[in-house]
């Protein structure tokens, strides 16, 4: 049973020891059906292509930013991100196609409580609805929980996202 406050609220184990967590790499991470790359301007064309076999711009509606309309806009804007230090910015790729088909980032990290957030998910029709997709996020929860040890992954939506939800 967890110990209680002088509320009688539960309030989980103390961590008397607890050291502030090691700050996420860009490392590689593989899997069975993807592998996450730290996203660079290599990934854009073929990241660019796989956003363009949606039929609309849909997927676009929840990000931060609009569509970008051309492949060098996308480029610009993979330029501009990819070395940031948070978010951390990760290219989907698909082992099969040894393709980009999505990104997501890591962000709003917090070295010291062990604290960081997943967002700027954007996956394209490649790759969203596949075990891929299911594996690229159980990537980067492994990466944050076992390898960083960091105590709380938060994934958070625009509650009308309904396919993120």
């Amino acid at each position: 049973m967890s110990p209680l406050n002088h509320y009688q609220q539960p309030i989980g184990s103390a961590l008397p020891n607890w050291q502030p967590r090691p700050f996420p790499q860009r490392i590689v991470l593989e899997g069975r059906y993807c592998r996450l790359e730290p996203l660079a301007p290599r990934h854009a064309s073929a990241l660019f292509q796989a956003h363009q076999q949606a039929e609309d711009e849909r997927s676009w509606t929840w990000l931060l930013r609009e569509a970008d309309k051309d492949e060098a806009s996308f480029r610009a804007w993979v330029t501009s991100v990819c070395e940031l230090r948070d978010p951390l910015h990760f290219a989907v790729i698909d082992k099969r196609t040894d393709s980009p088909v999505g990104s997501l980032s890591l962000m709003r990290i917090d070295e010291k409580n062990g604290v960081m957030e997943v967002g700027s998910v954007h996956f394209s029709p490649l790759l969203s609805r596949t075990p891929a997709s299911t594996e690229a996020q159980w990537l980067l929860m492994r990466y944050a929980f076992d390898t960083l040890g960091y105590r709380r992954y938060e994934w958070k939506c625009n509650s009308l996202n309904e396919p993120s939800r």
